[in-house]
């Protein structure tokens, strides 16, 4: 079942629309990460394809980071300078919904958001999903519409891209597990 925020409607400014958008975004995005960890075992979750790549743990690990990390721009939003969309706000978001997800052009996190085996991976799917759900009460904080602040590779999101983005990244490294658990080399049952 997927889960919407529908009583949130009544706190926020966003749109019934944008809510209900946004949460499905969060919520099925949570699924088919959830989906595609379930059952695996400890050699399953320390896997690496190649000596440089990251392990399914790993790649927990730095989405739990990234929640946090959002969590807190949300939470400056209220001294970020007015965005400048000019009514093509919609236009971003789509392209957070629809590109965001995709791997073909690959990105190197920040050091801070770099997974360093702070958890297992059991541990840090955990930790995603207590973040996730802070993550989807974001939706009713303020002012997530007509301020922004700068993503280091894609320019100024306000502060409902950056919750639909950290959807679309979760989505990203679900397809890089995926990949993951289809080498070759993964271990099997």
């Amino acid at each position: 079942m997927i889960e919407t925020a529908f009583p949130l409607v009544a706190q926020s400014e966003l749109t019934t629309k944008e809510i209900t958008a946004a949460s499905r975004h969060l919520a099925i995005t949570r699924g088919c990460l959830v989906e595609s960890v379930s059952g695996l075992r400890a050699a399953q979750w320390n896997f690496k394809a190649q000596n440089d790549a990251w392990s399914i743990a790993e790649n927990m690990e730095h989405l739990v980071l990234i929640e946090g990390r959002v969590h807190a721009i949300i939470g400056k939003m209220s001294n970020a300078p007015e965005s400048s969309f000019d009514g093509k706000q919609s236009e971003m978001d789509n392209i957070i919904l629809t590109e965001g997800p995709k791997r073909a052009i690959k990105v190197k996190a920040p050091l801070p958001l770099c997974p360093t085996c702070r958890w297992s991976g059991p541990e840090a799917l955990q930790l995603f999903l207590a973040s996730r759900e802070q993550t989807m009460q974001l939706l009713a904080a303020p002012l997530l519409r007509g301020r922004a602040l700068p993503h280091p590779f894609f320019g100024p999101w306000d502060g409902y891209q950056w919750l639909l983005a950290v959807g679309s990244h979760t989505a990203r490294h679900t397809d890089q597990i995926r990949e993951i658990k289809a080498d070759p080399n993964f271990p099997q049952d």
